[in-house]
């Protein structure tokens, strides 16, 4: 074997697995067809829970250090009346880090490869083109135009919307009716004075308009093509400035770049086929509106590290990976759901429709704020299957993060997982125990709300299952071995 995983593609879904693996004691070998990072912005937002998994992969702070938190997400009728409003914490949540977090991603994807490359057992290698792949009991062989070849026990396709490593394995898509061609077109900010500080849709039938933070000193538009543009068309100086002319920000920004995209909803039918999986924009792909391509991606890199380490290590059965498709499937569906409904809600352009989506829309926000409710954040449902103690409270849910005193749960208890318990018990960490004091209380608070005696905590920060503390000890223990 030249590596225990071979991954395709070292975009951030890759390098996150990597960086995971690696933590793990994994050996790991990452091919990519580019000669670098990509230099211009794509992903813009990460939300807490997935800064909290890039603290886990030891770079939250760095990344964090170049981003701006964002405070909310409006969306606006052509009038600028609010028909939806999402709030968001920009200083905590139940991960500790800010609610929305809004980035540069070659910056991010740059700090990620610096930690890459400082781990022992991992090799970058660019400009190797995927070509195909054969398997047997033993392991995977891939091949590359250029004639190389490697061979790894498990291999990953986290290379993108095409992925040829998909299409290799033969296991198709299934499509959610959802395709429209939008201009992205993003700036440099010389003056932020001149515009909106927090993120906008703007749904406007005569041109349905998105309207995005991103890291400090840049900016994101997007503008609904309509039928009879073309890319070409659209793209040019005169169409860009036009498109601009509203927002009133001549002198305050310069053109970084443009491009046209077709906003998909895709989700790959099989995401696991012997030992040859799929992750990120390979396994699914989502329009943007609900900011979850990149968090999607990287929540894939974290559900899968600790299994493939798992079984590489022999501390779990291979059975344990199919657990990976049954858990996050299901999550990525309630996302583009959630981007769905947004995205249908904004892309709406018959104004005789839009007039009738505004008036309902502005009636049921009125009642909502008659009775106290809307304007809340978003989130996400807990896992419903997979590896988890099924019908134990709190089982699939992202376990809370809380930091006090300057510091935080995951730094102080490690990698995991973690069978915290409130009395002295065989491999659990007790509430009384020194290193949980300044968490006591939260810890308590919870196990109090769900009744249990114990938790136990997965690698990625997911209950497993709460209870009696042995019968944790057990249930994990047999799950690994199923």
């Amino acid at each position: 074997m030249d590596a225990d995983v071979l991954i395709i593609g070292a975009g951030p879904t890759g390098v996150a697995l990597g960086i995971a693996l690696a933590q793990h004691g994994v050996s790991v070998i990452l091919a990519d067809k580019a000669d670098g990072i990509y230099p211009l912005p794509r992903a813009a937002h990460i939300d807490h829970e997935t800064m909290r998994i890039l603290q886990a992969l030891g770079v939250g702070d760095a990344v964090f250090a170049k981003s701006r938190p964002s405070s909310g997400y409006d969306f606006l009728t052509a009038k600028r009346e609010v028909l939806l409003r999402f709030a968001s914490d920009p200083v905590t949540s139940p991960s500790g880090w800010p609610m929305a977090n809004m980035i540069h991603q070659p910056s991010v994807e740059a700090i990620m490869r610096e930690r890459l490359a400082a781990l022992p057992h991992t090799r970058l290698r660019q400009g190797l083109a995927f070509a195909g792949f054969t398997q047997d009991g033993e392991g995977v062989t891939a091949s590359f135009e250029d004639g190389t070849s490697l061979r790894a026990r498990y291999l990953v396709g986290a290379d993108g919307a095409s992925s040829p490593v998909r299409a290799a394995a033969g296991g198709g898509l299934d499509d959610l009716a959802f395709d429209e061609p939008w201009l992205v077109f993003d700036v440099l900010v010389h003056d932020a004075t001149r515009l909106p500080d927090i993120n906008l849709q703007i749904c406007d039938p005569e041109r349905p308009t998105t309207c995005v933070l991103m890291a400090p000193g840049r900016h994101r538009w997007e503008f609904m093509l309509k039928p009879g543009e073309t890319p070409e068309s659209i793209s040019t100086p005169e169409s860009i400035a036009a498109l601009l002319k509203p927002w009133n920000v001549d002198g305050a920004v310069t053109p970084e770049r443009n491009a046209v995209y077709r906003f998909h909803a895709l989700i790959a039918k099989a995401w696991r086929t012997g030992r040859v999986l799929l992750a990120g924009d390979a396994a699914h792909q989502m329009p943007p509106f609900a900011g979850q391509g990149l968090c999607s991606g990287l929540r894939d890199a974290a559900n899968l590290g600790w299994k493939l380490a798992g079984v590489i290590k022999g501390e779990a059965q291979a059975t344990l990976l199919d657990t990976y498709q049954a858990e996050r499937e299901p999550h990525v569906r309630a996302i583009i759901d959630m981007a769905l409904m947004m995205g249908r809600t904004v892309c709406i352009t018959d104004p005789a429709a839009a007039a009738a989506r505004d008036a309902a829309m502005l009636a049921a926000r009125a009642a909502e704020a008659g009775t106290g409710g809307g304007g809340g954040g978003i989130g996400w449902p807990p896992f419903s299957a997979g590896c988890i103690l099924a019908g134990s409270p709190g089982a699939g849910e992202l376990f809370p993060q809380p930091w006090r005193d300057g510091q935080r749960l995951d730094d102080v208890l490690g990698a995991g997982p973690w069978l915290i318990a409130r009395e002295a018990a065989a491999d659990a960490v007790a509430l009384d125990n020194a290193r949980l004091t300044p968490f006591r209380a939260d810890l308590t608070r919870w196990l109090n709300q769900r009744s249990a005696d114990a938790v136990l905590v997965r690698a990625d920060r997911t209950v497993f299952g709460t209870g009696a503390a042995s019968v944790l000890r057990d249930a994990w223990t047999r799950w690994l071995a199923a």
